[in-house]
């Protein structure tokens, strides 16, 4: 939320997500130092997770927001690429992307988080999270620190240019498992991308928010909806690009 009359973004989370705020701020200060394309924390105050009444708090720049306009793929790519310059040049921990694939995995396979799957779906996504998984993997591309979920509702377009934010979704893994989040065009402009493995990515990542999207506590507006499309894509690219979720 913005915060007036001082103008400042706040992030607020329950306060069991304390770790991944703290995280977030972490990661944030130590790609400012790095003139990394992200939004900053809030200079006038100290760089930490404010807990209140059960919530966890984090303070960030606010960004007046310029004219709506389209980011051409070119400008995308280059961005991510230079974020990723970035996250070469610090040194945290994070988790690494096939933590969060297990993530989804625990709830295809728990049917009291997801009652509304069918067992269909259900079978199509448990193959599917476990196949690209281990054939990713497999591959043993180069890895590194990645925002994670690059998609354009994490990308803001200011009068300082293009920042990302929402960073505590950062993890480690081959930059073709971010590519994916983003417009497909936006491949044809980041340099020396592995297709694919960007094609299994995108299956992957698919699979990922398709498997979110039927969690019972899931609160995004039409997400069953969603999941069901998500679902017809994840089938039209498994056979579309020849690839086997039962392998």
């Amino acid at each position: 939320m913005r915060l007036l009359p001082c103008d400042v973004l706040a992030r607020v989370a329950h306060v069991a997500h304390q770790a991944g705020a703290e995280f977030e701020v972490e990661v944030g200060r130590r790609l400012a130092e790095t003139d990394s394309p992200v939004a900053e924390l809030e200079p006038r105050v100290e760089p930490r997770v404010y807990v209140r009444n059960g919530f966890a708090v984090t303070l960030w720049t606010y960004y007046e927001p310029v004219p709506s306009r389209g980011v051409a793929p070119p400008e995308y790519a280059q961005t991510l690429e230079q974020l990723h310059a970035g996250m070469r040049q610090i040194d945290v921990t994070p988790p690494h992307f096939t933590d969060r694939v297990a993530e989804a995995q625990w709830l295809v396979g728990n049917r009291a988080h997801t009652p509304e799957l069918a067992d269909a779906d259900r079978e199509l996504l448990s193959n599917t999270l476990r196949s690209l998984r281990r054939a990713i993997v497999d591959r043993g591309a180069p890895e590194q620190l990645l925002h994670g979920e690059p998609h354009p509702a994490n990308l803001l377009n200011t009068k300082k240019g293009l920042l990302f934010v929402d960073l505590e979704t950062c993890c480690r893994g081959p930059v073709e498992f971010d590519i994916a989040h983003a417009p497909e065009e936006v491949s044809e402009h980041y340099p020396a991308v592995n297709q694919d493995l960007l094609r299994e990515c995108r299956i992957l990542m698919l699979a990922m928010i398709a498997t979110w999207r039927w969690d019972r506590d899931d609160q995004l507006p039409n997400g069953r909806q969603l999941g069901t499309e998500w679902l017809g894509q994840i089938r039209a690219a498994l056979d579309r690009d020849g690839l086997d979720a039962d392998r």
